[in-house]
């Protein structure tokens, strides 16, 4: 059956220089050949062309210096989300949850990183909806980054907001 099968796929990969036969062997059993055996009524098998796909080298982003344009960015919608900014934000102790909006799905390796008052804040993951905790009173900046590794692969517009908070002496 091995050989059948070599035959078989070297006959596909070379169709201009091998034809092949079927013919029914001394056993009854259907068999294949580049060559009509003696004495045996082959048939010559059609074949359709294979496909075959061009490959395409891959197209380099532009030099972002030399062009002068921003690179294309690989989420079309990328926002912070359930943060007021015309009001304060109410959180008596200063935990409170945003969300993230993104388009398309986040991506296999990508994760989510904040970014309060432009710092890195908590850990990195891939749950849309984040949690701040403990966060003091006052006018405050956040952002979300969408990461890969240690590279910045997308960043929010930032967003400013206010806490208003108990104050306990």
């Amino acid at each position: 059956m091995r050989p059948l099968l070599t035959i078989l796929l070297l006959a596909m990969a070379f169709p201009a220089m091998a034809a092949i036969y079927k013919y029914t062997d001394a056993n009854g059993n259907t068999a294949y050949s580049n060559q009509p055996p003696d004495g045996v009524v082959a048939q010559p098998v059609e074949l359709p062309p294979l496909n075959s796909v061009e490959t395409q080298a891959p197209t380099a982003p532009p030099d972002e210096a030399r062009t002068g344009e921003q690179p294309r960015s690989t989420y079309e919608v990328l926002e912070l989300t359930n943060l007021p900014t015309s009001e304060a934000l109410r959180a008596n102790n200063g935990t409170f949850t945003v969300n993230v909006l993104i388009k398309p799905r986040l991506q296999g390796p990508h994760l989510f990183r904040l970014l309060l008052d432009d710092q890195p804040y908590g850990q990195p993951g891939n749950v849309p909806t984040l949690q701040l905790v403990n966060i003091d009173r006052g006018t405050h900046s956040l952002a979300v980054q969408v990461i890969s590794g240690e590279n910045v692969v997308q960043q929010s517009p930032t967003v400013t907001f206010t806490v208003q908070r108990v104050h306990k002496p």
